[in-house]
């Protein structure tokens, strides 16, 4: 059994596939053996056949090289652009923690190291319905898994990031680092913001991405090490 990682965001549209998939591309670059999964992704595409291409693990798994086939990757697949457990009501095939398990499990059995990405913010609700009631945060617990956060290194960066830290840590979720998304070098509001975000949250600032990076700049060993 491989070790496993969750990525998760400050919110939507901050890039956190767009770092997964730089983190599993790092780890594959070194020779290892790196895999990746997702439970519930919404806003798939047709591809005029009849089926849905899950955006975000097309990207990861071309950007890394992957050799899993699509539909080992993700779960649950909706096509319409708004939260899972919306998306799932509309269409009547609600999550199931059980078959997330399940699925998860067996990537974890495939790969040394399965990175996990999220839906959204670690506040997104993948269910709600009278039968049961579920939020992203539930499936990182259930899976017993730390986690990294992506943000934008824009303005609100601080108040966004240090309130994701601080709720994980009241879920008791372990935060390994925080990577920042849309970095521009010497831009002084970004140095103080990681400056603020380091000295607030007390967790490093494991690297910076700017548009158009094709590589993480961070040692693999400090990469490895987040996972568990």
């Amino acid at each position: 059994m491989g070790k496993a990682l969750f990525v998760t965001g400050t919110g939507t549209d901050v890039g956190k596939t767009y770092v997964t998939g730089l983190i599993v591309k790092k780890l594959k670059d070194a020779g290892l053996d790196a895999g990746y999964y997702k439970a519930a992704l919404s806003g798939a595409e047709p591809d005029g056949e009849g089926h849905l291409i899950p955006g975000d693990a097309a990207w990861v798994k071309q950007v890394a090289g992957l050799t899993d086939p699509l539909e080992d990757l993700v779960t649950y697949v909706y096509q319409e652009a708004v939260s899972p457990h919306l998306a799932a009501r509309h269409t009547g095939v609600p999550v199931e923690l059980e078959r997330i398990r399940a699925d998860f499990a067996r990537a974890r059995d495939r790969h040394t190291y399965l990175t996990l990405e999220g839906s959204g913010g670690i506040l997104c609700p993948l269910r709600w319905d009278a039968q049961q009631r579920l939020l992203l945060e539930d499936v990182i617990q259930r899976l017993d898994l730390g986690c990294v956060i992506v943000a934008d290194a824009g303005l609100g960066t601080i108040n966004s990031t240090v309130l994701t830290v601080e709720y994980l840590r009241h879920r008791n979720i372990p935060v390994r680092g925080i990577f920042f998304n849309h970095w521009i070098p010497g831009d002084a509001m970004r140095e103080d913001t990681r400056a603020m975000v380091e000295r607030l949250t007390e967790v490093p600032v494991l690297a910076c991405i700017q548009a158009g990076d094709k590589d993480l700049d961070i040692k693999i060993d400090n990469i490895t090490s987040l996972y568990r």
